[in-house]
């Protein structure tokens, strides 16, 4: 039995609401169980140095945990002068995830920055700031082309992530924190929304993991972006 009472492939509670904030391009607050984001959009009509001049567009991302999103305050990385190793890693996999849905020509050159603050921590953040995020980079694309600033839609496929772990000896999908911080295998799983994938981060947080419980994990990360995919679908009508 896992600690919510969930099925083993049964994700947690999904919403997702847009425009939550006045100045960005794009916005959206994504509720994955009791983890919750704050993801934005930030259309600006340049981009870094190493592709100025190339015709090119560029997506990136920046990711931080508020002091108190989990059970105990943390400090706020500004207050040290640098990011934490996790915080850059983290923010990387979204712009790389995010940078696979679009077509950079089609874009221009131009930049769409993410932001995807972490307000409540309980397990997969980077999973549900990737998928608030593609939200958030659709709705400012949608601005882009009402306005008539590109012509052609730059999105390629929705983008959406889940975790998925071997827990108690059972794969399991989308873990919360009870099962992440006991899990003896732990994954994350980036798609397109015909389930080509983008990233798989996957270690054996106990004992190793056979090809056959890989495969398992696959094809539950498989369901829960399907059914992430739609959530975002109904959010954007």
């Amino acid at each position: 039995m896992r600690p919510s009472g969930r099925k083993l492939d049964e994700i947690r509670q999904v919403s997702i609401e847009t425009n939550i904030t006045k100045h960005a391009e794009g916005s959206c607050l994504i509720k994955i169980g009791d983890t919750h984001v704050i993801c934005t959009a930030t259309l600006e009509e340049r981009v870094p140095t190493f592709i100025k001049g190339s015709g090119l567009g560029w997506v990136t991302a920046e990711y931080g945990m508020l002091p108190r999103s989990t059970g105990s305050r943390m400090r706020r990385e500004a207050t040290s002068g640098k990011q934490g190793g996790r915080t850059v890693e983290i923010q990387r996999l979204i712009g790389r995830s995010l940078r696979a849905g679009v077509d950079r020509v089609a874009l221009g050159e131009r930049q769409i920055s993410i932001d995807c603050d972490v307000i409540q921590a309980d397990g997969g953040t980077r999973c549900a700031a990737i998928t608030g995020g593609w939200v958030a980079l659709q709705l400012a694309v949608k601005k882009l082309l009402k306005s008539g600033v590109i012509v052609s839609d730059p999105l390629i496929s929705p983008i959406a992530a889940v975790s998925c772990g071997i827990y108690a000896g059972q794969p399991v999908l989308d873990l919360d924190y009870p099962e992440d911080s006991e899990a003896g295998v732990d994954g994350n799983f980036v798609m397109m929304a015909d389930k080509k994938l983008i990233e798989v981060q996957m270690s054996a947080e106990g004992g190793a993991f056979s090809r056959g419980q890989m495969d398992q994990l696959m094809d539950l990360a498989e369901v829960g972006v399907g059914h992430l995919v739609k959530e975002q679908a109904k959010a954007l009508t």
